[in-house]
């Protein structure tokens, strides 16, 4: 990783007419195996699990296209018993570990490292499946009624909006009106979350905030920057939600690949990164933002005696099948690395759908959906504005102005219109060259709500 960074910075630093350094073969091989053991460890055990030729055809093509030869030729070892795989990517190297620890996913190890933890695979999520939706599954969806809906006719050709869906899910006043699935998923099928990670990591700081035990609007709790002098010590949790941090990052999106691929420490890979622009004047988004949300969180939690448990919070939802996975440390990976179901992300919609309200427990502050649904700052350039972990689809033709939702890479979405009282869930594995429209997919959902009446609350 230090290579990397020594490499990254070089780069920033030579004239423009200079070549910049070429990316490390060697590297990308580690990465290509890390990734590989990753997404097979997750994709086999999070949720109801999948098969290994699914996981070949959907989790390891359509990806970065520096790795994905790598990723495609490398073979994993896997131990069902203890449920860890191994990948092999050269001779004189340890191989890439992930290893599944039952409540949390998959566990990926840095480079170099060999297995040093103690798996215990019967550490389960509760089994919620048979009580009443939505904490169950128990009568989720509304009564079938003859005829076609609005909402099937709207959706019947899902290609038609881009991109290559694997589910599809509506809920109307409450219910789920409309679910498809494709290429052998089901209601139990988890798939990485991508981006919407981050919708959930400020779902959890807004529950924090609930509970008085942090204050956004305060320098987050970095310990890394408090030694005297250092300018980021002034930034506060909210920019960070905001992406309005100032801080640069070794790309733009800012991939996190040393993390996600190499299993480095996302404590020491994101607090090294130095200032670029005063704090809340340019709008950058980032991994490491999130991320430095998340470890703020984690400090103000820890001084109130009380640890960061987000599988805790998501079981109170029902959300037992969504997996928010760590690094080796223990930190959480809340920008992308999270696996939930279609049913799970339709249980975060309708939290935000009730304004935080929950089976009559407020669990999110009653301003809380105002506050990340208000774009206060410097915005992103494009068709979507954002707010604090969520995009707004405001300026959307055809889609009512409350709408907002969680965003990830190759096309999952968690879409709320508290207004319309509809929550929309599409998960996919989009890739560079097809991906879905999803201002065009909510606006035909809209429009079919306005011809269909048949999901009334008293039905």
């Amino acid at each position: 990783m230090l290579r990397l960074l020594g490499v990254l910075l070089l780069a920033s630093a030579a004239p423009a007419a200079a070549q910049a350094p070429k990316p490390d073969a060697e590297l990308h091989r580690a990465w290509a195996a890390g990734y590989r053991a990753a997404f097979v460890c997750s994709s086999l055990w999070n949720g109801a699990g999948k098969p290994l030729a699914a996981i070949e055809r959907d989790e390891l093509t359509g990806i970065y296209p520096e790795i994905e030869a790598d990723v495609r030729a490398l073979k994993a070892d896997v131990d069902e018993r203890a449920k860890t795989v191994r990948v092999t990517y050269r001779a004189d190297m340890p191989p890439r570990i992930a290893e599944w620890n039952g409540r949390e996913g998959c566990v990926t190890l840095p480079i170099g490292a060999q297995s040093a933890t103690t798996v215990d695979p019967a550490k389960r999520r509760p089994n919620l499946d048979a009580q009443p939706w939505p904490m169950g599954d128990k009568g989720a969806t509304w009564p079938i009624a003859q005829g076609m809906s609005s909402f099937e006719r709207a959706t019947m050709n899902m290609e038609a909006f881009g991109g290559r869906t694997s589910s599809l899910l509506i809920v109307k006043n409450g219910r789920i009106a409309l679910e498809r699935y494709w290429g052998g998923h089901d209601m139990h099928t988890a798939q990485r979350t991508f981006s919407v990670a981050k919708s959930m990591a400020a779902t959890l700081i807004g529950h924090a905030v609930h509970q008085r035990r942090i204050d956004v609007t305060q320098p987050a709790s970095i310990a890394e920057w408090q030694s005297p002098g250092d300018p980021r010590a002034a930034i506060t949790t909210e920019q960070l939600m905001r992406m309005a941090s100032g801080l640069t990052s070794d790309t733009a999106g800012n991939r996190s690949d040393a993390i996600y691929m190499g299993g480095a420490s996302v404590r020491q890979w994101i607090t090294q990164w130095p200032l670029l622009n005063p704090p809340n004047t340019r709008y950058r988004y980032a991994n490491n933002d999130t991320l430095l949300a998340t470890l703020s969180l984690k400090a103000a939690l820890e001084r109130a005696g009380t640890p960061l448990d987000p599988a805790a919070f998501f079981d109170r939802l029902g959300m037992t099948r969504t997996f928010a996975e760590h690094d080796k440390d223990g930190d959480y990976i809340l920008s992308s690395q999270v696996w939930t179901t279609a049913r799970d992300l339709a249980r975060l919609g309708l939290l935000y759908q009730n304004d935080g309200m929950w089976r009559g427990e407020r669990l999110l502050p009653a301003d809380w959906r105002s506050f990340v649904t208000t774009p206060s700052g410097p915005q992103p350039d494009g068709a979507f504005r954002y707010g604090a972990g969520f995009w707004l689809l405001d300026r959307s033709e055809g889609v009512p102005a409350d709408a907002f939702g969680g965003f990830g890479n190759r096309g999952q979405y968690v879409v709320i219109i508290p207004s319309r009282e509809l929550v929309i869930v599409r998960q996919g594995y989009d890739d560079g060259t097809a991906r879905l429209d999803i201002a065009k997919l909510v606006a035909s959902v809209v429009a079919a709500d306005d011809n269909d009446r048949r999901y009334s609350k008293g039905g």
